[in-house]
């Protein structure tokens, strides 16, 4: 008879290894390393399994595969639907992640409240909350629902047969880290039982048609925590984002099987809960100030959207050897890059600067389009010198300081003209291309960095 054997599982990246180690091998974390007991199998059960196998599945011809009974649940929360691809699809499994008291919760309890009245019953499964504490909550947003079920539970066999009695549409799992198998010895939220629960929700949703929404807990670092299978087995990742300081939050799609990846929806943090924004760049440029130097607004994509953000730069001189350099909203390293470029390039005097760097409205920016935005905005607060208010910025820099032209310039050209702005800096290369197509807007094509910084400025 088999014994029972011990490895160690990597909570972060899944690595196994058979002795504990400090550090996991493969991505370098420390006390991630997990103890977790292999059983073996029956071998009579196993025979049963493979006998099983080679009956269960038929292949079909993909003229006779029918979609029948698969479209799309839609919702009156428009920028959910958005980042889904147009609403919520019957046998799919969507997994969201994001940090504590981000509003996780409160968006889903919202989506599962306009379920129950649109498209029938609905089973929120609490595993951290009471459903006394969810009634409260939606109480205080103000919603409510029929058909809405509420169960606080952990076991999974438990939660089948719920399933299986209400027949719902849609089942929300609060959360997937809290769920577990009777028959694993490892705890809760351990890389065995997540693996495992996630599995069986994927057999219930492909199964049966239900669209399972599964709650995930962060890391440190921003990532959902368990083992990286858990994002391979959902046909969707959902991060919701945004700095508990800001009203702002971010509904970010980083995978998605039904529609286009990296798509955005914005909602704002109100007494009411969430409520989506439908004009984000006229919000995030509500409380901009005119003149100001140091202000420059790009316009960047997320996803198929087009957003005019403002990038503010501030160049203050120190006595320190080591001036610093501080990002917030935009990658460090690319900060880096540019400074040396204005540096070496525009002849601008940073080396006894401190440069800080921030987007309003804490949004991450992570696309080289809004290099010349942030490059013009240092240049300004340098100079003192403001920029032209009607004016945006789309490029980007190379290391020789050339502007580089960048993916769907026609789209943030329309957005940036009707929020009202009357010129455009964009690389020369792409300039003459788009101004046939765009009309409202003056297109400025510049060769390099120190043209577009000549074009910005106001006289002194």
């Amino acid at each position: 008879m088999a014994k029972q054997r011990v490895q160690y599982v990597c909570e972060n990246c899944g690595r196994t290894t058979p002795a504990y180690m400090g550090r996991c091998p493969r991505c370098g974390e420390f006390d991630v390393m997990k103890e977790q007991i292999i059983a073996p199998e029956p071998a009579a059960k196993s025979r049963n399994v493979r006998a099983t196998a080679r009956t269960a599945s038929q292949p079909q011809r993909l003229a006779e595969v029918t979609a029948d009974g698969f479209e799309r649940l839609p919702l009156p929360l428009v920028e959910f639907s958005r980042v889904l691809g147009g609403g919520i699809v019957p046998g799919s499994l969507v997994l969201l992640g994001g940090d504590p008291g981000i509003g996780k919760s409160t968006l889903l309890l919202d989506v599962a409240v306009m379920v129950a009245n649109q498209h029938g019953a609905t089973l929120y499964i609490s595993g951290e909350e009471s459903a006394r504490q969810i009634k409260m909550r939606a109480q205080r947003l103000g919603v409510a629902a029929h058909e809405l079920f509420l169960v606080t539970e952990t076991n999974l066999e438990v939660m089948m047969n719920h399933i299986a009695e209400i027949k719902p549409t849609l089942v929300i799992v609060d959360s997937i880290q809290t769920t577990y198998v009777a028959d694993k010895t490892s705890s809760p939220g351990s890389v065995s039982q997540v693996r495992e629960c996630a599995s069986r929700f994927q057999e219930l949703a492909k199964s049966s048609g239900v669209a399972v929404f599964l709650v995930g807990h962060v890391t440190k670092e921003g990532a959902i925590a368990g083992p990286r299978v858990l994002e391979h087995i959902v046909d969707t990742v959902l991060y919701l984002e945004g700095d508990p300081f800001h009203r702002y939050r971010l509904l970010r799609g980083v995978k998605n099987r039904f529609g286009a990846t990296s798509e955005v929806g914005v909602f704002e943090m109100a007494e009411k809960g969430m409520v989506e924004v439908h004009n984000p760049s006229e919000a995030f440029l509500a409380e901009r100030q005119v003149n100001a130097p140091g202000s420059a607004i790009a316009v960047t994509m997320e996803g198929t959207r087009p957003l005019l953000v403002e990038i503010q730069a501030l160049a203050a001189s120190t006595t320190f050897p080591n001036p610093r350099r501080t990002a917030n909203g935009v990658d460090y390293n690319r900060l880096l890059l540019l400074t040396a470029v204005l540096t070496r390039r525009v002849y601008l005097p940073l080396a006894d600067k401190d440069v800080f760097i921030n987007v309003v409205g804490g949004l991450q920016i992570d696309e080289p389009a809004a290099d010349l935005a942030v490059a013009v905005a240092v240049a300004s607060s340098v100079k003192d010198r403001p920029i032209h208010a009607d004016m945006a910025f789309v490029g980007e820099v190379g290391l020789s300081g050339e502007l580089r032209a960048v993916s769907q310039l026609e789209a943030r050209l329309k957005e940036a003209a009707k929020l009202g702005f009357k010129r455009c800096v964009v690389p020369r290369s792409a300039a003459k291309k788009a101004s046939q197509s765009v009309k409202g807007i003056e297109l400025i094509g510049c060769r390099n960095l120190k043209e577009a910084i000549d074009a910005a400025l106001l006289p002194k």
